[in-house]
Protein backbone atom coordinates (compact mmCIF):
# COMPACT_ATOMS: atom_id res chain seq x y z
CA UNK A 1 0.00 0.00 0.00
CA UNK A 2 1.22 3.50 -0.86
CA UNK A 3 1.29 6.22 1.78
CA UNK A 4 1.45 10.01 1.98
CA UNK A 5 3.72 11.32 4.74
CA UNK A 6 2.02 14.17 6.65
CA UNK A 7 4.38 16.31 8.73
CA UNK A 8 3.01 18.00 11.88
CA UNK A 9 4.45 19.75 14.89
CA UNK A 10 4.47 16.48 16.77
CA UNK A 11 6.17 14.43 14.06
CA UNK A 12 4.56 12.79 11.05
CA UNK A 13 1.81 10.37 10.20
CA UNK A 14 1.41 7.88 7.36
CA UNK A 15 -1.73 8.41 5.26
CA UNK A 16 -3.06 5.86 2.73
CA UNK A 17 -2.44 7.49 -0.67
CA UNK A 18 -5.40 5.88 -2.40
CA UNK A 19 -7.80 7.81 -0.15
CA UNK A 20 -6.51 11.09 -1.58
CA UNK A 21 -6.27 10.33 -5.31
CA UNK A 22 -9.82 11.52 -5.98
CA UNK A 23 -9.22 14.58 -3.79
CA UNK A 24 -6.21 15.51 -5.93
CA UNK A 25 -8.22 15.20 -9.15
CA UNK A 26 -10.97 17.38 -7.70
CA UNK A 27 -8.38 19.90 -6.50
CA UNK A 28 -6.96 20.19 -10.04
CA UNK A 29 -10.50 20.69 -11.38
CA UNK A 30 -11.14 23.53 -8.90
CA UNK A 31 -7.94 25.30 -9.94
CA UNK A 32 -8.73 24.86 -13.65
CA UNK A 33 -12.27 26.22 -13.20
CA UNK A 34 -11.18 29.03 -10.86
CA UNK A 35 -14.35 28.49 -8.90
CA UNK A 36 -15.77 25.96 -6.43
CA UNK A 37 -19.26 26.33 -7.89
CA UNK A 38 -18.15 25.69 -11.50
CA UNK A 39 -16.02 22.73 -10.44
CA UNK A 40 -18.87 21.31 -8.36
CA UNK A 41 -21.25 21.56 -11.33
CA UNK A 42 -18.74 19.85 -13.62
CA UNK A 43 -17.96 17.10 -11.11
CA UNK A 44 -21.61 16.53 -10.23
CA UNK A 45 -21.16 17.18 -6.51
CA UNK A 46 -22.03 20.00 -4.15
CA UNK A 47 -19.74 22.89 -3.28
CA UNK A 48 -19.67 21.77 0.34
CA UNK A 49 -18.30 18.37 -0.70
CA UNK A 50 -15.46 20.06 -2.59
CA UNK A 51 -14.71 22.29 0.41
CA UNK A 52 -14.46 19.24 2.64
CA UNK A 53 -12.16 17.47 0.15
CA UNK A 54 -9.80 20.46 -0.05
CA UNK A 55 -9.92 20.81 3.72
CA UNK A 56 -8.96 17.17 4.09
CA UNK A 57 -5.99 17.64 1.76
CA UNK A 58 -4.83 20.75 3.61
CA UNK A 59 -5.09 18.97 6.95
CA UNK A 60 -3.23 15.91 5.66
CA UNK A 61 -0.43 17.99 4.15
CA UNK A 62 -0.29 20.59 6.89
CA UNK A 63 -0.32 23.35 4.26
CA UNK A 64 -2.75 25.94 2.93
CA UNK A 65 -3.59 25.27 -0.72
CA UNK A 66 -6.21 27.88 -1.61
CA UNK A 67 -7.23 31.35 -0.53
CA UNK A 68 -10.98 31.68 -0.97
CA UNK A 69 -13.23 34.72 -0.56
CA UNK A 70 -16.81 35.33 -1.61
CA UNK A 71 -15.57 36.88 -4.87
CA UNK A 72 -12.26 35.27 -5.72
CA UNK A 73 -10.15 32.16 -5.51
CA UNK A 74 -6.35 32.14 -5.51
CA UNK A 75 -3.77 29.37 -5.26
CA UNK A 76 -0.96 29.41 -2.70
CA UNK A 77 2.62 28.50 -3.55
CA UNK A 78 2.09 25.04 -2.02
CA UNK A 79 -1.14 24.79 -3.97
CA UNK A 80 0.65 25.50 -7.26
CA UNK A 81 3.19 22.77 -6.56
CA UNK A 82 0.46 20.29 -5.71
CA UNK A 83 -1.59 21.33 -8.76
CA UNK A 84 1.16 20.26 -11.17
CA UNK A 85 1.19 16.76 -9.68
CA UNK A 86 -2.61 16.61 -9.47
CA UNK A 87 -2.88 17.63 -13.12
CA UNK A 88 -0.45 14.87 -14.06
CA UNK A 89 -2.50 12.37 -12.07
CA UNK A 90 -5.66 13.44 -13.92
CA UNK A 91 -3.97 12.80 -17.25
CA UNK A 92 -2.68 9.40 -16.13
CA UNK A 93 -6.14 8.30 -15.00
CA UNK A 94 -7.61 9.40 -18.34
CA UNK A 95 -4.89 7.52 -20.25
CA UNK A 96 -5.42 4.38 -18.17
CA UNK A 97 -9.14 4.36 -18.92
CA UNK A 98 -8.50 5.01 -22.59
CA UNK A 99 -5.99 2.16 -22.76
CA UNK A 100 -8.48 -0.34 -21.34
CA UNK A 101 -11.20 0.94 -23.65
CA UNK A 102 -8.86 0.65 -26.65
CA UNK A 103 -8.17 -3.01 -25.92
CA UNK A 104 -11.84 -3.87 -25.94
CA UNK A 105 -12.97 -5.39 -29.23
CA UNK A 106 -16.62 -4.69 -28.48
CA UNK A 107 -17.90 -1.34 -29.74
CA UNK A 108 -19.85 -0.15 -26.75
CA UNK A 109 -19.93 2.62 -24.21
CA UNK A 110 -20.13 6.42 -24.17
CA UNK A 111 -18.28 8.97 -26.35
CA UNK A 112 -18.48 12.58 -25.15
CA UNK A 113 -18.00 15.13 -27.97
CA UNK A 114 -17.64 18.90 -28.13
CA UNK A 115 -18.38 20.55 -31.49
CA UNK A 116 -18.95 24.11 -32.76
CA UNK A 117 -22.60 24.96 -33.34
CA UNK A 118 -22.18 25.43 -37.09
CA UNK A 119 -20.48 22.03 -37.51
CA UNK A 120 -23.08 20.33 -35.36
CA UNK A 121 -25.99 21.82 -37.26
CA UNK A 122 -24.62 21.44 -40.79
CA UNK A 123 -22.85 18.09 -40.75
CA UNK A 124 -22.36 16.31 -37.47
CA UNK A 125 -25.93 15.85 -36.25
CA UNK A 126 -26.72 13.56 -39.21
CA UNK A 127 -23.26 12.03 -39.34
CA UNK A 128 -23.20 11.04 -35.68
CA UNK A 129 -26.76 9.74 -35.86
CA UNK A 130 -25.75 7.49 -38.76
CA UNK A 131 -22.75 6.26 -36.76
CA UNK A 132 -24.94 5.39 -33.77
CA UNK A 133 -27.38 3.57 -36.04
CA UNK A 134 -24.46 1.54 -37.39
CA UNK A 135 -23.11 0.81 -33.88
CA UNK A 136 -26.20 0.72 -31.64
CA UNK A 137 -24.24 -0.16 -28.50
CA UNK A 138 -22.30 3.10 -28.68
CA UNK A 139 -23.83 6.22 -27.17
CA UNK A 140 -22.57 9.65 -28.29
CA UNK A 141 -23.16 12.68 -26.10
CA UNK A 142 -22.64 15.72 -28.34
CA UNK A 143 -22.23 19.20 -26.86
CA UNK A 144 -22.71 22.11 -29.30
CA UNK A 145 -20.72 25.03 -27.91
CA UNK A 146 -18.56 27.79 -29.31
CA UNK A 147 -15.68 27.51 -26.87
CA UNK A 148 -12.47 25.53 -26.60
CA UNK A 149 -13.17 23.07 -23.80
CA UNK A 150 -10.51 21.48 -21.61
CA UNK A 151 -10.79 17.95 -22.95
CA UNK A 152 -9.07 16.22 -20.04
CA UNK A 153 -10.67 18.00 -17.10
CA UNK A 154 -14.12 18.12 -18.69
CA UNK A 155 -13.86 14.44 -19.65
CA UNK A 156 -14.38 15.05 -23.37
CA UNK A 157 -13.24 12.20 -25.59
CA UNK A 158 -13.34 14.02 -28.93
CA UNK A 159 -13.71 17.60 -30.15
CA UNK A 160 -14.19 19.07 -33.61
CA UNK A 161 -12.32 22.36 -33.93
CA UNK A 162 -11.80 24.94 -36.65
CA UNK A 163 -8.67 27.09 -36.85
CA UNK A 164 -5.09 26.81 -35.69
CA UNK A 165 -4.30 24.08 -33.19
CA UNK A 166 -1.98 25.39 -30.46
CA UNK A 167 -2.27 22.88 -27.59
CA UNK A 168 0.65 20.48 -28.07
CA UNK A 169 -0.79 18.05 -25.50
CA UNK A 170 -3.63 17.20 -27.90
CA UNK A 171 -3.70 15.16 -31.08
CA UNK A 172 -5.27 16.97 -34.05
CA UNK A 173 -6.29 14.98 -37.12
CA UNK A 174 -7.17 17.14 -40.17
CA UNK A 175 -10.60 16.49 -41.66
CA UNK A 176 -11.17 19.15 -44.33
CA UNK A 177 -10.30 22.75 -45.24
CA UNK A 178 -13.05 25.35 -44.93
CA UNK A 179 -12.89 28.25 -47.40
CA UNK A 180 -14.55 31.56 -46.53
CA UNK A 181 -16.41 33.86 -48.94
CA UNK A 182 -17.57 37.50 -48.87
CA UNK A 183 -21.32 37.84 -49.27
CA UNK A 184 -24.23 40.25 -49.40
CA UNK A 185 -27.91 39.90 -50.21
CA UNK A 186 -29.47 41.31 -53.39
CA UNK A 187 -31.48 43.60 -51.10
CA UNK A 188 -28.29 45.13 -49.69
CA UNK A 189 -26.70 45.49 -53.14
CA UNK A 190 -29.78 47.33 -54.38
CA UNK A 191 -29.17 50.03 -51.76
CA UNK A 192 -25.36 50.18 -51.91
CA UNK A 193 -22.91 49.75 -54.81
CA UNK A 194 -21.13 46.40 -54.84
CA UNK A 195 -17.46 46.68 -53.86
CA UNK A 196 -15.09 46.40 -56.82
CA UNK A 197 -11.91 45.91 -54.79
CA UNK A 198 -11.18 45.01 -51.14
CA UNK A 199 -10.59 48.63 -50.11
CA UNK A 200 -14.19 49.44 -51.09
CA UNK A 201 -15.25 47.32 -48.11
CA UNK A 202 -14.07 50.14 -45.84
CA UNK A 203 -17.14 52.15 -46.87
CA UNK A 204 -19.59 49.30 -46.17
CA UNK A 205 -21.23 47.96 -43.03
CA UNK A 206 -19.29 44.73 -42.48
CA UNK A 207 -20.84 42.13 -40.18
CA UNK A 208 -18.15 40.22 -38.33
CA UNK A 209 -18.27 36.64 -37.09
CA UNK A 210 -16.44 36.27 -33.80
CA UNK A 211 -15.96 32.59 -33.06
CA UNK A 212 -12.73 32.15 -31.09
CA UNK A 213 -9.86 32.68 -33.55
CA UNK A 214 -12.05 31.97 -36.56
CA UNK A 215 -13.54 35.39 -37.11
CA UNK A 216 -12.54 38.98 -36.36
CA UNK A 217 -12.74 42.42 -37.96
CA UNK A 218 -9.35 41.69 -39.60
CA UNK A 219 -10.38 40.05 -42.86
CA UNK A 220 -7.78 38.08 -44.79
CA UNK A 221 -7.65 39.23 -48.40
CA UNK A 222 -5.76 37.96 -51.45
CA UNK A 223 -4.02 40.24 -53.96
CA UNK A 224 -5.15 39.08 -57.43
CA UNK A 225 -1.84 39.89 -59.12
CA UNK A 226 0.54 38.16 -56.69
CA UNK A 227 -1.71 35.90 -54.60
CA UNK A 228 -0.23 37.51 -51.49
CA UNK A 229 -2.43 37.34 -48.37
CA UNK A 230 -2.87 40.48 -46.28
CA UNK A 231 -5.19 41.75 -43.54
CA UNK A 232 -7.85 44.39 -44.08
CA UNK A 233 -9.38 46.08 -41.02
CA UNK A 234 -13.09 46.39 -41.77
CA UNK A 235 -15.74 47.99 -39.60
CA UNK A 236 -19.43 47.54 -38.89
CA UNK A 237 -22.07 48.14 -36.28
CA UNK A 238 -22.66 44.57 -35.13
CA UNK A 239 -20.65 41.40 -34.49
CA UNK A 240 -21.94 37.86 -33.97
CA UNK A 241 -20.62 34.72 -32.31
CA UNK A 242 -23.45 32.63 -33.73
CA UNK A 243 -23.60 31.37 -37.31
CA UNK A 244 -27.38 31.40 -37.66
CA UNK A 245 -27.57 34.99 -36.41
CA UNK A 246 -25.07 36.35 -38.94
CA UNK A 247 -26.74 34.41 -41.75
CA UNK A 248 -30.11 35.93 -40.84
CA UNK A 249 -28.61 39.44 -40.78
CA UNK A 250 -27.07 38.81 -44.20
CA UNK A 251 -30.35 37.58 -45.69
CA UNK A 252 -32.14 40.61 -44.26
CA UNK A 253 -29.75 42.95 -46.06
CA UNK A 254 -28.02 44.50 -43.05
CA UNK A 255 -24.46 44.32 -44.37
CA UNK A 256 -21.63 42.37 -45.95
CA UNK A 257 -19.97 39.43 -44.18
CA UNK A 258 -17.15 36.94 -44.62
CA UNK A 259 -18.36 33.47 -43.61
CA UNK A 260 -17.59 29.81 -44.34
CA UNK A 261 -18.92 28.79 -47.75
CA UNK A 262 -20.40 25.60 -46.28
CA UNK A 263 -22.69 27.71 -44.09
CA UNK A 264 -24.38 29.48 -47.01
CA UNK A 265 -24.03 27.14 -50.00
CA UNK A 266 -27.83 26.63 -50.26
CA UNK A 267 -28.44 30.39 -50.10
CA UNK A 268 -25.90 30.93 -52.89
CA UNK A 269 -27.52 28.29 -55.09
CA UNK A 270 -30.96 29.80 -54.47
CA UNK A 271 -29.78 33.33 -55.24
CA UNK A 272 -30.65 34.55 -51.75
CA UNK A 273 -27.05 35.65 -51.24
CA UNK A 274 -24.46 36.86 -53.73
CA UNK A 275 -20.71 36.46 -53.52
CA UNK A 276 -18.94 39.80 -53.82
CA UNK A 277 -15.25 40.15 -54.65
CA UNK A 278 -15.04 36.50 -55.77
CA UNK A 279 -11.53 35.18 -55.46
CA UNK A 280 -10.37 37.96 -53.14
CA UNK A 281 -11.06 36.17 -49.87
CA UNK A 282 -7.85 34.67 -48.52
CA UNK A 283 -9.36 32.95 -45.53
CA UNK A 284 -9.05 29.18 -45.25
CA UNK A 285 -9.26 27.30 -41.98
CA UNK A 286 -8.67 23.66 -41.22
CA UNK A 287 -11.31 21.54 -39.52
CA UNK A 288 -9.79 19.01 -37.10
CA UNK A 289 -10.76 16.07 -34.94
CA UNK A 290 -8.99 16.68 -31.64
CA UNK A 291 -8.49 14.28 -28.74
CA UNK A 292 -6.16 13.95 -25.72
CA UNK A 293 -2.81 12.28 -26.29
CA UNK A 294 -3.03 8.56 -25.69
CA UNK A 295 -1.00 5.58 -26.81
CA UNK A 296 -4.15 3.56 -27.31
CA UNK A 297 -6.93 5.40 -29.11
CA UNK A 298 -10.17 3.48 -28.50
CA UNK A 299 -11.47 1.75 -31.60
CA UNK A 300 -14.91 3.35 -31.27
CA UNK A 301 -13.38 6.86 -31.33
CA UNK A 302 -11.15 6.05 -34.29
CA UNK A 303 -14.13 4.68 -36.21
CA UNK A 304 -16.21 7.75 -35.32
CA UNK A 305 -13.46 10.05 -36.63
CA UNK A 306 -13.26 8.01 -39.84
CA UNK A 307 -17.03 8.26 -40.25
CA UNK A 308 -17.04 12.03 -39.65
CA UNK A 309 -14.22 12.56 -42.14
CA UNK A 310 -16.12 10.59 -44.78
CA UNK A 311 -19.19 12.75 -44.11
CA UNK A 312 -17.15 15.93 -44.64
CA UNK A 313 -15.57 14.59 -47.82
CA UNK A 314 -18.98 13.69 -49.24
CA UNK A 315 -19.96 17.36 -49.21
CA UNK A 316 -16.50 18.80 -49.86
CA UNK A 317 -17.68 21.01 -52.78
CA UNK A 318 -19.72 23.02 -50.27
CA UNK A 319 -16.54 23.95 -48.42
CA UNK A 320 -14.99 25.78 -51.38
Amino acid sequence: MLFIISFTAGGFTMLPAHEYANDLILFALIVDCGSFSKAAEMAGVTGSVLSKRVGRLEKALGARLLYRTTRSLSVTENGRVLYQHAKSLTGQVHSALQAVSANSDELTGLIRMSVPTISGELVLSDSVAEFCEKYPNVKVEMHLENRFVDLVNERIDLAIRTGMMSDSSLIARPLIDSHWVILASPRYLEKYPAPQNPEDLLTHNCLTYTYQQSGTSNWLMRRPDTGEIYELQVSGNIAFNNARAIRKALLSGHGIAMVPRCMVHEDLEAGLLTEVLPGYSGKKLGVYAVYPYTRHLPVKIRLLIDHIQASYQAISPYFG
